[in-house]
């Protein structure tokens, strides 16, 4: 996909909000920090990017959403009426979306890693999960919960029994207690790493941007002709992602 950067305006980048955890009266506090980054934003972008868990579980029922977050859904509205566009990656806490996005807000949504060049620069986008060598576990649980048939057969529980239970598990996640993301385990270990290296010796890519790992970083690749970037999140560091023309790594203190 191809971006024609407007003049003065900018692309924006963040990842793994995880809203709903640990406790919603905790995530409010999160959700209304993110609220007002979006409203700084909103003068000057031209698209946003969510790359993956927004929430730290998400289920779509044929008529039912998860309750809470219309702060949030609102102002992702507002943005989009305004004429930004919304592209949201799906993450391994928020997998099961499927057409609401789409539908309410005009938001695009991508279950894959995802190319676009944006002023001639060459970008893959993806979330992270599970991309790499490595994460068996992971992996094996994701092709479970991408299985149709566990798909079907938990939309049948109901959302007040698959909520509580999808809740319990999400929040005892390690990925929010964040204990293994604050610390860089070296390129030879970090698994994006690897994949984006080798990535490197078969296509021309200038920017990996993920989310995932959590832990704010952008390191370059071969030479400083590429750079990887983590997100980081909206849990303990509140970063983000700025381009015009070239990539920002920034912190939102307000």
């Amino acid at each position: 996909m191809k971006i024609d950067l407007q003049s003065n305006k900018k692309i924006y980048f963040a990842s793994d909000q995880h809203f709903g955890a640990p406790t919603p009266k905790e995530s409010k506090i999160r959700e209304e920090k993110f609220i007002r980054w979006l409203d700084e934003i909103k003068t000057d972008a031209q698209v946003l990017f969510l790359m993956g868990d927004l929430f730290d579980f998400w289920h779509e029922w044929k008529h039912v959403v998860p309750k809470g977050y219309i702060r949030v859904l609102g102002k992702l509205a507002e943005l989009k009426d305004s004429g930004v566009e919304l592209y949201m990656f799906v993450g391994n806490h928020d997998l099961w979306m499927k057409t609401y996005f789409e539908e309410e807000i005009g938001c695009k949504v991508f279950f894959d890693k995802q190319y676009f060049e944006i002023n001639g620069k060459n970008f893959l986008l993806a979330h992270g999960d599970g991309l790499g060598p490595g994460d068996k576990g992971y992996k094996r649980m994701k092709k479970l919960f991408t299985n149709p048939f566990a798909q079907w057969a938990f939309k049948w529980l109901h959302p007040d029994i698959a909520m509580k239970i999808a809740i319990y598990a999400s929040t005892k996640n390690k990925m929010i207690s964040g204990e293994e993301d604050k610390s860089f385990l070296g390129e030879d270990k970090e698994f994006l790493i690897i994949y984006s290296k080798e990535k490197l010796k078969t296509e021309k890519i200038d920017y990996f941007i993920y989310g995932h790992r959590h832990l704010p970083m952008v390191l370059p690749l071969e030479n400083g002709k590429a750079s990887y970037i983590n997100l980081g999140d909206w849990i303990s560091y509140f970063t983000y992602g700025e381009f015009s023309t070239d990539f920002k790594l920034k912190t939102f203190e307000n």
